[in-house]
Formats: structure tokens, C-alpha cells, sequence
């Protein structure tokens, strides 16, 4: 048997190509839309892509099952469970519970697994040749390293009212399937540590049924209500995104029969772009943006939260622009298109060029440290806005801080003094540099980032409030 997980840093996602090595068939396993890594890792083992299958409808990034199978010409194996809501909508093959199916000597045994989702179905491969005994489970979304899927997202994100406490409770029958499997059986999930599809992954790629049994708090709770209430609390809010993948893996993705190469942009048309106000997406780092930057840009920096925060920011019917050096253009593109941001208008890799011919100058992030914002707050009215997830914020905040995630800031300028200064801050400043030029491009001219973030603040002994305590004190007040 071949088997290899093919990880994916950006997306903190998982995909596997496993094969037969005496029919040199193989199946695909939850694609990304690059779908290059695997025709590549293919032709090197001589195998031929039979078969292409996903565990559910994925909200976190564009399925490559169209674009593979276009590719490669294999069947689309995919889950007919959920019920109407939940049918893809393009051409493939209906998998149930109690199917199963083969890639040469390997056998794939389908398990309806809800929870995270209705239609979700995960994969129990036996190699044939070897042993009657199940080796691997692919359980996708459904049970993670060290945690579980979460069931909240079609409520949170897709807007489907009611859905949370259905889905966690489907989720506790679904896991005494997986307690019942043996201890032996490796688990491959689709997401590792970084993922927003559940709130305590592992960082290590996979695991065995028996140590999640030992280890995986979703397996420890015996008692339904509890479970229920463990599960939904805690959870991070889900990137705006996700409501579109959700759509767009129904209907099937765009088939884009290889990877774009944006244009590299003339100054006069970036002029041109810059007066039909077009985004620009600055992908340098946090220093060199808050040093210099164009007017109206939002830094979206090149790490591997790049994909999740275009995600969040960007609109998938506006085309925009980005500022980034040549030689990251074709893995930024990949992170966008994995996420179905296929409209790139274009780039440019020199700012300072254009400021210097449009006698435009930069503009500037202002920073503060600890010890400069304790004086302010001491003489000054400040505003303080943590742009920290919520549960982050109720574990510990600033006294007087104000809440507003980074994601959901231009839903809430109103929220937003326009007469006080604005010290923004997350946990080390990467969040808050993106807050930072979200409310820079909307007008906002009193910004202010705090260096360090709160990490800085603890680090100089600043106290925090805990959300009870804050409680107590507005109680009080």
C-alpha cells in the first residue's frame, strides 16, 4: 500500500492520496483546488487517480474534486447522506452508510459520521493483502488530534438557525461509532492545529482510536447534556468565508484548468485601479506597513494566516490588487484560489515608486508602547479595542477594553470613537496591524497600534480582568 498526507501549512488542512501498489489504483481524499501535487506525486509512483472522494461539504477551503477528476478523468465518490439540504450538486457517485468500495486490493468502508455537519461520511481502509483488520480511518472533520468537530459553523457562519445543538447532538452518537473501533486503527483527520474547524487540535498529524479514547476530551464525557454544552462553548468565531465554501463546494467549484499568473501591473494602469478604488491588499510585513504604506491599503501579511484573513476581509465579487515582492505571486495565489479569491486584478512589488511619481506620500501606523499607554490612560481619555477572539478577550483583557474582532471590525465602526484616540491591540500584533488599516482605509485618522500587544502588557506586569471580574465590576458600578 502507498500512503501519503498531504498537509497543507495555510489552511492547517489535510488531504491523502493512498494507493494500491499491485494495481497501481489510487484514490484521492479530500483535495485542495492546486491540484498539481498530486498528478506529480501520482506519475512518481506510477499510479493512476481511480477514484477522488471527500469526507463532507468543506466550509474552510475550495474542494479540487472537479478540477482533479477534469484532470485525471476519475470517478467522484461522494456522500448521498444529510438529506436534500446537503446533496452536492454536480455529477458523482452516492456513498452511504454500510458502502464500501475498492482501490485495487483496498477496502473502503463508508461510516455516516454527523455532526460537524448531516452529510459528514468517514473512510475505514482495510489492506486486504495484509490483514482483514481495519489499519486507517479518514475522519475528515469528525474527529480530530487531542479534539472534535465543531457543529456550530452552519449556524455561525451559513446563518442556519438551530443547527448547533442538532449537530452536537448527532455528534455524541456519532462518537460511539468511533469508540467502538479498535484500539489499533490509525486516525488521519483533515485538519491539524491552526484550523478553525474546531477549538483544541493537535499539532501532531494523526493518532491511534485507542489514544484518543485515552486522551480526546469529545470521548471522555459520558453524559449527553454535558457533552452538548462542552462542545458548543469556547468555540472561535468562523471566518466570514466559510459561508461561501459552504456554497460553492455544493454547487461545485470553477473549474480553472491550471494556476493563474496575475498581470504585473503598468503605474499608469495601477493608476488606473488605484481611481476606480480598488482594493489593495498589502502583504508586506506589520513593520514595514505600519513604516510605510498606501493610502486606503489593508495588510494582509504573507504568513500562513494569509488564506484565513483574505477570507475574513476580502469580497469574492470585488477585484483587487496586490502589493507583494515577485517571487511570492504564484504561492499567493495559491493560498487565494484555495479559498476561491480568484479575482486578482493584478500587483505591484514597488510602493515607494509609485508614492515618489504620484507625489503621494506614505502613510504611517503609529505605535505605542506599555509604558507610554499607561500614560495615556492615566491623563488621557483613550479608546482601547482588543481585536482578540472573544473567548481569548474573557480570559484575560485590559481593564476598559473594548471587544471587537478583527474580522467582524467594519461591521461595528459605528462602535468606534472618531474623537478619541484608538489603541488597537491583539495578542503579539499581527491582528491589530490589520485593524489597524482596516479603520485607516475607513477614515479613521486617530489609530494607534500597541507594540508587543498584549503579550508586552503581561510581559511588563500589566494586570488583566477577567470577563467575571468585569462583570462583578459593572454589577458594582
Amino acid at each position: 500500500m502507498f500512503f501519503q498526507n498531504i498537509y497543507e501549512k495555510g489552511l492547517a488542512q489535510a488531504s491523502y492520496l493512498v494507493g494500491c501498489q499491485s494495481t497501481k489504483e489510487a484514490i484521492v481524499i479530500d483535495p485542495r483546488r492546486d491540484i498539481s501535487i498530486y498528478l506529480e506525486i501520482a506519475e512518481q509512483e506510477n499510479l493512476k487517480i481511480k477514484y477522488i472522494t471527500e469526507t463532507h461539504i468543506h466550509a474552510d477551503f475550495l474542494s479540487g474534486s472537479r478540477e482533479l477528476a477534469t484532470a485525471t478523468g476519475a470517478e467522484i465518490l461522494l456522500s448521498d447522506e444529510g438529506g436534500a439540504d446537503w446533496e452536492y450538486q454536480f455529477e458523482h457517485k452516492g456513498l452511504r452508510e454500510g458502502d464500501s468500495f475498492k482501490v485495487g486490493n483496498l477496502n473502503f468502508d463508508v461510516l455516516h459520521t454527523p455532526g460537524h455537519t448531516p452529510e459528514h461520511i468517514s473512510f475505514l481502509l482495510t489492506d486486504t493483502v495484509v490483514s482483514e483488520h481495519p489499519i486507517m480511518i479518514f475522519s475528515g472533520d469528525f474527529v480530530f488530534v487531542g479534539d472534535i468537530g465543531r457543529p456550530d459553523l452552519l449556524e455561525k457562519a451559513a446563518g442556519m438557525v438551530g443547527t448547533r445543538v442538532k449537530g452536537a447532538l448527532d455528534m455524541f452518537v456519532s462518537l460511539k461509532k468511533f469508540k467502538a473501533l479498535a484500539d489499533h486503527i490509525q486516525v488521519w483527520p483533515g485538519h491539524g492545529a491552526g484550523s478553525a474547524c474546531g477549538k483544541a487540535l493537535g499539532a501532531i498529524p494523526s493518532s491511534t482510536v485507542g489514544y484518543e479514547k485515552l486522551t480526546n476530551w469529545g470521548l471522555k464525557i459520558e453524559d449527553e447534556t454535558e457533552f452538548v454544552n462542552a462542545l458548543l462553548e469556547g468555540q472561535p468565531e468562523p471566518p466570514k468565508y466559510f459561508a461561501m465554501m459552504k456554497k460553492l463546494n455544493k454547487v461545485g467549484p470553477e473549474i480553472l484548468g491550471g494556476i493563474p499568473h496575475p498581470a504585473r501591473l503598468t503605474m499608469n494602469n495601477f493608476k488606473k485601479a488605484i481611481d476606480s478604488n480598488v482594493t489593495l491588499v498589502d502583504t508586506r510585513d506589520k513593520l514595514s506597513f505600519a513604516g510605510g504604506h498606501l493610502c486606503k491599503s489593508i495588510n494582509i501579511q504573507d504568513n500562513s494566516s494569509f488564506s484565513t484573513w483574505a477570507g475574513w476581509l476580502l469580497d469574492y465579487d470585488t477585484p483587487f490588487v496586490l502589493v507583494a515582492p515577485e517571487h511570492r505571486i504564484d504561492d499567493l495565489t495559491k493560498a487565494l484560489i484555495r479559498i476561491g479569491l480568484d479575482n486578482i486584478h493584478g500587483y505591484i512589488t514597488d510602493i515607494d515608486n509609485w508614492a515618489s511619481t504620484s507625489c503621494n506620500e506614505l502613510e504611517t501606523v503609529e505605535q505605542i508602547t506599555v509604558s507610554e499607554l499607561r500614560k495615556e490612560l492615566e491623563f488621557n481619555d483613550v479608546e482601547i479595542i482588543d481585536v482578540r477572539g472573544y473567548t481569548e478577550h474573557a480570559v484575560g483583557h485590559i481593564s476598559g477594553s473594548k471587544n471587537i474582532h478583527t474580522g467582524y471590525l467594519l461591521d461595528n465602526l459605528d462602535q468606534i470613537s472618531l474623537d478619541k484616540k484608538i489603541v488597537l491591540h491583539c495578542a503579539s500584533g499581527d491582528r491589530s496591524s490589520i485593524a489597524a488599516s482596516l479603520l485607516m482605509a475607513n477614515g479613521f485618522k486617530n489609530v494607534i497600534n500597541l507594540t508587543g500587544g498584549i503579550s508586552a502588557w503581561m510581559l511588563e506586569g500589566g494586570r488583566l480582568m477577567t470577563e467575571q471580574e468585569k462583570k462583578i465590576e459593572l454589577e458594582i458600578a
